[in-house]
């Protein structure tokens, strides 16, 4: 069993002008917001399923399907906490995340930081570990009539111990 992993993940929400814009786990002004089930935070939504495909557990619509009411409304922050505890179930510890939002506006750059802070509070991990960029498309596309966000991420987990179907290593002499 290999001792890395990288996932992938990718997600877009359509924008709606009066919806509360949440973030990377804040939410920022603005006067449109992504529309979703949840709290439609696209880019903690493009890490829980970058984090459940390197490990190989499903994606996020698995685990909280869009047609169950339990999760209508819900905080994206704790979809994350429960798809990193789910990981480190299966000993696999998250080495580094990196992350692109493209959207038109607002602006994203001010808000990185806090971003980065509230995610590694969640993930318990470092934020210099994880890096949010921001792009627009420069007007093309759904993106840039500020129809929608899109976001991805890519991850690397690290095996924290060996696993019983890991071969023992063998040394020729």
């Amino acid at each position: 069993m290999p001792q890395f992993r990288v996932g992938m993940g990718y997600d877009v929400h359509q924008l709606a002008e009066g919806q509360a814009f949440w973030l990377g786990g804040i939410q920022i002004e603005h006067t449109h917001g992504a529309v979703g089930h949840s709290d439609a935070d696209v880019l903690i939504h493009v890490i829980c399923d970058a984090l459940l495909g390197a490990a190989n557990l499903g994606d996020i619509g698995a685990h909280f399907p869009d047609t169950d009411p339990q999760y209508k409304g819900i905080d994206s922050k704790k979809l994350l906490a429960h798809v990193v505890a789910l990981i480190r179930e299966h000993k696999w510890e998250i080495g580094n995340i990196d992350s692109t939002v493209c959207l038109q506006l607002p602006k994203l750059r001010p808000h990185i930081g806090s971003m980065q802070q509230t995610l590694a509070q969640v993930m318990k991990m470092r934020p210099e570990d994880i890096s949010i960029k921001a792009t627009t498309t420069e007007r093309l596309g759904f993106v840039g009539r500020m129809e929608g966000v899109s976001a991805y991420a890519v991850v690397m987990l690290y095996r924290v111990s060996p696993t019983l179907d890991t071969p023992p290593q063998t040394y020729n002499v």
